[in-house]
């Protein structure tokens, strides 16, 4: 297999996945309440076994879940980034005891995760991290500070949290801890965010954590939240191109079949010249997510930059493709319960959380030019 080429059984997995996520997922997802986890929808992720395979498989294959999910059920699709995304620290570096304990929960959907990096002041900027991992004696600290715009907060089972625990050292001084919800001091609120997923901020006062919880070493926490984001940027890029995808087939079942102007819409060369394009743009995006996450299962060097070209040309070309999607379908695709409608709330996020746009073109340049100096 290549970078550019699906096996037959893969192909077949998808579709298969894409059916299960329409008529078995998206039937769950309409029960839930915006806002809030839906841990039925997490549980049915694992009984289906597809939580299981986030700590199972390579990049690719989460690739090829998350696109397949987005084209039936964005909120599946998203539970199940959320579930990977918060767990992969404690897969990659926990402690046998913590792994033990979290990851077979994780896995089937009895525990929801979640990944707490941002803060009000160190969103884009990850390592200007300020709250702080104040020492507690040996082996122990106390985190204080605030998280904000965490998935799955405040209503997750755990948090991996980065702190600070060595002033003024910039991303040298970063530690994870793995924060379970029940420790004293920890609280949360619930953000009123555009998208439906919860959000949320955390208020950490003096909360308790030993060496037991951590996650990788003391000071090394910055190089757990890359390395987790490298695995997941290129995946963010395969959500944004499941959901290019559900519009782009939208748009050719509508302009297909409406009657416009004396015959089809698709008659018309504006409209068949912009479906073409959104088609060129979508699978230009899918193969590069595809070119990226084979890139991280073969430990490239240069997966830093591949996965931020492909998160970044992805949510770009999403956005894109969705917004012309919603120009061809006219008033009908802005009325609520309407599937562009719903992908017009969806689309915007990506191109925000896990590296802003403009942080990937920042990462894009910084490793060119790194590969300049190296020669």
């Amino acid at each position: 297999m290549t970078a550019f080429s699906l096996e037959p059984e893969q192909l077949a997995w998808c579709e298969r996945l894409r059916a299960l996520a329409a008529g078995h997922l998206r039937p769950l997802a309409e029960k839930g309440e915006p806002g809030r986890v839906n841990r039925p929808l997490v549980a049915a992720l694992g009984t289906l076994g597809l939580l299981p395979r986030l700590f199972t498989s390579g990049a690719l294959d989460l690739c090829l879940m998350r696109e397949s999910l987005a084209h039936g059920c964005t909120e599946a699709e998203t539970a199940l980034a959320l579930q990977g995304l918060g767990a992969h620290p404690v897969h990659a570096h926990g402690a046998e005891a913590l792994r033990a304990r979290w990851l077979p929960r994780v896995a089937d959907g009895t525990a929801v995760a979640a990944f707490a990096l941002s803060e009000p002041g160190a969103g884009s900027d990850a390592a200007a991290l300020s709250l702080t991992a104040d020492p507690d004696g040996p082996g122990r600290w106390r985190l204080t500070g605030e998280k904000r715009w965490i998935s799955n907060a405040p209503e997750a089972d755990f948090y991996t949290v980065f702190a600070r625990t060595t002033p003024g050292a910039g991303a040298r001084g970063v530690t994870a801890f793995l924060v379970p919800a029940d420790r004293p001091g920890l609280t949360g609120t619930p953000l009123d965010m555009l998208s439906p997923h919860p959000i949320g901020a955390l208020t950490l006062d003096a909360v308790p954590v030993r060496a037991d919880d951590l996650l990788g070493e003391p000071d090394r926490g910055f190089r757990v939240a890359m390395n987790t984001l490298n695995l997941f940027r290129p995946s963010v890029g395969a959500f944004a191109v499941g959901m290019a995808r559900a519009a782009l087939d939208a748009t050719l079942e509508h302009t297909a079949g409406r009657e416009a102007f004396g015959g089809r819409l698709s008659d018309l060369q504006a409209v068949s010249h912009q479906v073409a394009e959104m088609a060129l743009r979508t699978e230009s995006a899918r193969l590069m997510v595809y070119a990226a996450a084979a890139a991280y299962d073969a430990g490239a060097p240069d997966v830093p930059r591949r996965a931020a070209m492909a998160k970044l040309l992805a949510t770009e070309t999403a956005q894109y493709v969705v917004d012309r999607a919603v120009q061809l379908h006219g008033a009908r695709a802005l009325q609520r319960g309407h599937l562009l409608e719903h992908l017009y709330r969806e689309v915007r996020a990506p191109r925000v959380y896990e590296g802003a746009s403009e942080v990937q073109r920042d990462i894009i340049a910084k490793e060119l030019y790194k590969s300049l100096e190296d020669r």
